[in-house]
């Protein structure tokens, strides 16, 4: 990897390092730790213990989600705790692989899987080691390759997609595909030899190809505005944040915040320089469009995804500060952790009172927002 932390990239994944004790901004990590006691007794009651899932049966990218939000608790007594929980939900998830390797229910195989996969890396129990394997192989094969070259002649080659009636590439599927991949590989490399591996040169095709950045990227639809320089949108010529138009009067499509996290997630994930010339648009970017009240370009749609995508994004990149508007440096942690503290209900559960994906859904928001202060929590 170039100069991007490996280290810290190792750490937020794999080693909550139950011993240690923080030394610094103590007061908050408390504060943090209650707001995940009280999410994780919610989240426990909201559990099917007949079959051991979360929400919707055919989707078990929500159990997932639940499951890694007790894993990531920063006590090993938690984990006693709730053994029982984590059996159902893990049993859950092994319930859904599929013949084909892939984690799924009746659609989005793609996106059930990666989420699936890291809820059982994480987990690191052995047995699941053959259904990890046979879930990333199943990953890899849903890069898109439309005509078969091996090249990148259509501009949804290199990606992945939900699969199904949604037959194009998406960067929201694509970077949680390479972050369930980017582990994987670290992980069981070793293991497998030379075993097949994503085409990460045409995966960063692809992303870039959703940058909003004229030096590199030539698609009609690139905005030449300095507002969406170095964002990034849903897929090449697709934006759920609207049109404008180009000096030239072309149709133009607009940045938004959750999507340029993840394009700087993909960045990460395909161990980019971080010098990169898109890596450093998509910063300045993100650096200029900080906000906790937002999801910049799409208001309240979105939200609990935005932050989720925003804490890995910054944590992997080390970024502990962020100057706003006005120049005033702020500790993005610590803002966004009280944010959330302040949101949670009294029953420990969050909501988004925007339904925009999902995001109704309490189970989801929760698994979310309890994520998110995990990765706050390890990163003070």
């Amino acid at each position: 990897m170039k100069n991007f932390p490996t280290i810290l990239l190792f750490f937020c994944f794999y080693l909550p390092v139950w011993g240690v004790k923080p030394t610094m901004n103590l007061s908050i990590k408390q504060e943090i730790e209650r707001s995940l006691d009280l999410g994780l007794n919610w989240l426990n009651k909201e559990q099917n213990r007949s079959s051991g899932n979360w929400g919707i049966e055919e989707y078990p990218a929500l159990t997932g989600l639940a499951v890694r939000s007790f894993l990531g608790h920063p006590s090993p007594q938690v984990l006693k705790k709730y053994a029982k929980t984590l059996e159902g939900g893990l049993g859950f998830i092994r319930s859904k692989v599929q013949s084909d390797g892939g984690i799924y229910g009746k659609g989005l195989a793609s996106y059930n899987t990666s989420i699936c996969l890291m809820a059982l890396m994480q987990h690191k129990d052995q047995q699941d080691e053959a259904i990890i394997q046979a879930a990333r192989k199943f990953l890899i094969n849903q890069q898109s390759d439309f005509d078969n070259k091996g090249e990148s002649d259509n501009v949804f080659d290199g990606g992945v997609g939900y699969g199904s009636r949604w037959a194009h590439s998406d960067l929201s599927n694509t970077h949680l595909a390479m972050e369930a991949l980017f582990y994987a590989k670290k992980t069981y490399q070793s293991k497998e030899g030379e075993g097949v591996d994503l085409d990460w040169d045409a995966a960063i095709t692809f992303v870039s190809k959703c940058q909003n950045l004229p030096s590199t990227n030539k698609e009609k639809w690139v905005s030449d505005h300095q507002e969406d320089r170095g964002g990034f949108v849903y897929f090449p010529g697709s934006s759920m944040a609207g049109e404008r138009q180009n000096t030239n009067g072309s149709i133009a499509l607009r940045s938004y915040g959750s999507m340029s996290y993840a394009g700087l997630l993909s960045f990460i994930y395909a161990e980019m320089d971080s010098q990169d010339p898109r890596v450093l648009a998509v910063k300045e970017w993100l650096t200029k469009h900080y906000t906790i009240k937002e999801n910049p370009g799409m208001g309240p749609q979105g939200l609990f995804y935005y932050y989720h995508t925003m804490a890995k994004a910054l944590t992997l990149s080390g970024i502990t500060t962020i100057s706003d508007e006005q120049g005033v440096s702020k500790d993005w942690r610590k803002e966004l952790a009280l944010h959330l503290l302040n949101l949670q209900s009294k029953e420990g559960s969050w909501i988004n009172d925007n339904g925009r994906w999902w995001e109704k859904d309490p189970v989801l928001v929760t698994s979310y927002a309890l994520l998110t202060l995990e990765r706050i929590y390890y990163d003070l």
